[in-house]
C-alpha cells in the first residue's frame, strides 16, 4: 500500500500559468487527505532557471521549492523527485508514489486519489491522458483533436503532465534521463523493459496548455502545431 506521495512540478518561467497549476494540485491534495488521511503528501516545485515571478508564486502556494539552473526538464524532474525521496527517506521506496505534472497544466481534484487507487491495485506506472486547453486552439485543430481522441478511452501516449510512478520502479529504470524533451517517454520505456506493471487511464485527464510555441522544438506544442493536423483522417 502507498504510504507517501510527492507531486513534482518542473517550472521554467511559467508565471502566467503556474498559479492555476498549483491551485489545482492543492485541491487534489485536499481530496487525497480527506479520503486517505493516512497517506503523507507533499508538493515540489522545481524552479529551473526562472527569471520571472514563478518562485514567488510557488512560495505563495506553499510548495516545497527546489532550484536548479539546468534549462533541462529531465534534470528538473530528477531534482524534484530526489529531493522528495530524501524528505521521505523513512518510507520504503515501493510504498512511495511520485506523481508528475507540468507548470502549464491543471489536474482534476480526484487526480491523486485515482492514482493511488491504481497503485494500490498493483500499478507501478500510470500513464494518464491530457487534453489541450481548447481556448488556445483554432477551430481546425480543435476539430482534428476530437476526431482523433475519444473521451473515456485511455491511450499509450506518455505525457509528463499526467504521469505516476512508484519510487523503486523510477529508480530501477534509471530515473528521468537528462533530456530537454521526451524524458518522460524514455523513462516509461525503460520501466517497461524492466517489467513494470503499467496502467493506462483517462479517468483523471489533465488539461494542459494548447500553446503551439513550446520550451523545446518538439513536445506537445509541436504536436498541436504540426503533427495533429497531419494526422487528420
Amino acid at each position: 500500500m502507498i504510504r507517501a506521495v510527492a507531486v513534482i512540478v518542473p517550472v521554467h518561467d511559467e508565471e502566467s500559468l503556474l498559479g492555476a497549476c498549483l491551485a489545482s494540485v492543492s485541491a487534489a491534495v485536499v481530496q487525497l487527505r480527506a479520503e486517505r488521511p493516512e497517506i503523507a503528501c507533499s508538493v515540489w516545485a522545481v524552479l529551473d532557471s526562472c527569471t520571472d515571478r514563478s518562485a514567488a508564486i510557488a512560495a505563495e502556494a506553499g510548495a516545497e521549492i527546489v532550484t536548479v539552473t539546468a534549462r533541462n526538464v529531465g534534470r528538473a524532474r530528477t531534482a524534484g523527485w530526489e529531493a522528495a525521496r530524501r524528505a521521505f527517506a523513512d518510507v520504503d521506496a515501493a510504498e512511495f508514489w511520485t506523481t508528475h505534472t507540468d507548470a502549464d497544466s491543471a489536474v482534476p481534484p480526484h487526480w491523486l486519489v485515482h492514482q493511488i487507487e491504481l497503485a494500490d491495485a498493483g500499478a507501478d506506472v500510470i500513464i494518464g491522458t491530457v487534453r489541450p486547453d481548447f481556448r488556445d486552439l483554432d477551430a481546425m485543430r480543435t476539430q482534428a483533436w476530437w476526431r482523433r481522441y475519444t473521451p473515456g478511452a485511455a491511450n499509450e501516449a506518455v505525457h509528463g503532465a499526467n504521469l505516476g510512478l512508484r519510487a523503486d520502479v523510477l529508480a530501477a529504470a534509471g530515473g528521468f534521463p537528462p533530456l530537454a524533451e521526451h524524458e518522460d517517454v524514455e523513462l516509461v520505456a525503460a520501466a517497461r523493459k524492466r517489467g513494470a506493471t503499467v496502467a493506462l487511464s483517462d479517468d483523471a485527464w489533465v488539461r494542459t496548455s494548447g500553446r503551439q510555441t513550446g520550451r523545446t522544438p518538439g513536445g506537445y506544442a509541436r504536436y498541436l502545431r504540426d503533427d495533429l493536423l497531419s494526422e487528420r483522417g
